[in-house]
């Protein structure tokens, strides 16, 4: 995929959708290049599709490697809030032809991959605020 193509699918797509900016669907690239490499070298080197999930949990991996406690301020303000919003990306790249699927591969099998907070803010809290918080969550959890 040419970058050029990329970019010109990107000012297609935002000229009907400006929910997520420019840079989020430059990142979901990156992502998905990530997540196709990890998922084939896992596969003796033999590259596959990845599904739903296994992209939104390459995408958090990558964003936490590249951004570490700065994932969640940049997620915010390219306007993805949940890992249903990488699906919303991807199937906006998918009807641009960017992006490949299989006839099995929907919107949903992004939804809930990963919690937002448990995956970019939990980490970076102060040790003693994750303690104050784990009564509470054990207790509403019970």
């Amino acid at each position: 995929m040419k970058a050029l193509q990329f970019e010109q699918a990107v000012e297609a797509i935002l000229k009907r959708e400006r929910r997520y900016d420019p840079l989020a669907y430059l990142f979901l690239k990156e992502a998905l290049d990530f997540t196709l490499k990890r998922a084939a070298e896992a596969n003796n080197g033999e590259p596959r599709h990845v599904s739903g999930r296994e992209l939104c949990v390459g995408y958090r991996d990558l964003a936490l490697e590249q951004f570490g406690p700065m994932a969640a301020t940049l997620m915010y303000e390219w306007g993805v809030r949940e890992s249903g919003d990488i699906g919303e990306m991807v199937f906006h790249l998918i009807d641009e032809q960017m992006f490949g699927k299989q006839e099995s591969d929907t919107k949903e099998d992004f939804a809930a991959a990963f919690d937002f907070d448990d995956a970019f803010v939990t980490p970076f809290q102060p040790q003693k605020k994750r303690q104050a918080v784990a009564p509470v969550a054990e207790k509403v959890l019970s």
